[in-house]
């Protein structure tokens, strides 16, 4: 069934737009605790030319989980389909599950590989998310593409660092 969408100034739409960012943060802040403990370890990895300095993850991720939690308040507060945002939100909290799993795989269990494999799951839910999204509010689908892209530029990050880290010599081809 298809409501009409929620007046921007209501208070309903204030308190909806702080829980989306309060689950956004609570992602941030349970990704962190699984990272920062394990930051002496991720130093000691040999890391590709194209590596960030540690300073810029601080600066970003708090910019793109704000995006993130507007992106899930623009679809509540939609006029569309009860059923579709409800689907849509959902994969949303798959995709933010999913995200805080790399954080668990890739940095407290020391693990480049599960890390890889956590990322690849993770790009799928962000783009079905995505998805989702622009059936909804073409607005709330754009504001994850910088997500989408950082979580892509991560990707590669994460597998060359598996790469350079394992020991295995890829740029000898099979005979």
């Amino acid at each position: 069934m298809s409501v009409g969408a929620e007046p921007l100034l209501s208070r309903r739409s204030a308190i909806a737009l702080l829980i989306a960012l309060a689950v956004c943060f609570a992602a941030s802040v349970i990704g962190g605790a699984l990272t920062r403990p394990n930051l002496e370890w991720y130093a000691t990895l040999t890391k590709p030319s194209f590596a960030p300095p540690n300073a810029v993850f601080p600066i970003v991720w708090p910019i793109l989980y704000a995006m993130m939690a507007v992106a899930a308040w623009l679809v509540w507060r939609s006029g569309g389909d009860a059923g579709d945002k409800k689907t849509a939100l959902v994969w949303f909290g798959i995709q933010l599950v999913i995200n805080v799993l790399w954080s668990f795989a890739f940095f407290w269990m020391q693990s480049p590989s599960f890390g890889f494999g956590v990322i690849m799951v993770l790009l799928v839910a962000i783009v079905i998310a995505i998805v989702l999204f622009d059936r909804l509010s073409r607005p709330a689908a754009l504001l994850l593409l910088p997500y989408l892209l950082w979580v892509c530029f991560a990707t590669g990050l994460n597998f060359m660092i598996w790469v350079l880290n394992s020991g295995i010599d890829f740029s000898q081809a099979p005979s």
